[in-house]
């Protein structure tokens, strides 16, 4: 018989959460140090970081496991939401306040001109080079992937069902028979409240919501065409088979429908307006209580 098991750290900014139906205690050292690997090549917050190096040199630097998926995703996000999707908007995420050293004060005049994704930096199976020193953010999609390379790792030590919650990108692995996990859509404007439920079987659910990391009258989901905040959307979910596909999912509901991201990607999606409407995938796995489409 199994014995359930609840391992919880802070890595990344945010805190990580994970059940399983077997002791997770043998793992946490490996979890930890997959976690430092991936924050070592991808944070803009640490100065040792593979994006610190590109941000001072530009250059071609080894690519990181995994980091030809992460951005060929962006590659296709980039053209799905035509520019607004990009991983070049930090130095406009570092002119309005949200920085290395989190000063949460927006710096006067105009953000600068985000770079183009299709010339800026290009990369093959080991490569990343970039022409010119620029400060990559891969935070759209980037802590979902991170989620999931959690989850191959306990797979590939034996724990066969689990739950890796990393601050709202969540994925799940489990047996059909264990029926569905049902979550709560958290409203952004009143933690108490939800706007509906979705229901995870074998797969991934990411959250984004312009409360999260929000500072005097910015936040941190930008439009990569302006590199200023969005407005229109305050809210999305997406559900995927997989967290780095949900994850960037959920920042390209900011920018474009659900239903016509379902044409483009095997996903369901939901997103709250500021009017306070929803719009929704019509193969949405759960339940809604707003007024919407």
């Amino acid at each position: 018989m199994t014995t359930p098991d609840v391992l919880e750290l802070d890595a990344i900014g945010t805190r990580w959460r994970i059940d399983a139906d077997q002791p997770l205690a043998p793992h946490a050292d490996g979890i930890a140090a997959l976690i430092d690997a991936y924050d070592r090549a991808w944070s803009r917050f640490r100065d040792d970081s593979l994006v610190a190096r590109i941000a001072r040199e530009g250059g071609a630097h080894p690519l990181p496991a995994a980091g030809e998926r992460l951005l060929g995703l962006y590659d296709a996000l980039h053209e799905l939401t035509a520019g607004a999707v990009t991983p070049l908007v930090g130095a406009a995420l570092e002119h309005h306040g949200y920085d290395a050293g989190y000063a949460l004060t927006p710096r006067p005049g105009p953000p600068p001109a985000v770079a183009d994704w299709r010339t800026a930096v290009r990369w093959d199976a080991t490569t990343l080079h970039a022409d010119a020193p620029v400060l990559l953010d891969v935070g759209a999609a980037g802590k979902g992937q991170l989620v999931d390379l959690v989850g191959a790792l306990l797979v590939e030590r034996g724990v066969a069902s689990f739950v890796v919650d990393a601050g709202g990108d969540l994925l799940r692995r489990a047996p059909a028979e264990a029926g569905p996990l049902r979550v709560a859509l958290e409203h952004p404007g009143d933690p108490s409240q939800a706007i509906g439920v979705v229901e995870i079987g074998h797969g991934a659910l990411a959250a984004s919501a312009v409360n999260r990391r929000a500072w005097a009258d910015r936040h941190h989901v930008l439009d990569g065409r302006d590199g200023r905040p969005t407005g229109e959307v305050v809210a999305t979910w997406a559900v995927a088979d997989e967290a780095l596909l949900a994850d960037g999912l959920a920042t390209a509901l900011f920018f474009v429908g659900p239903e016509e991201l379902a044409t483009r990607f095997p996903c369901a999606g939901v997103r709250l307006l500021a009017s306070g409407r929803a719009e929704w995938s019509s193969r949405w796995p759960g339940e809604l209580f707003l007024a919407g489409r």
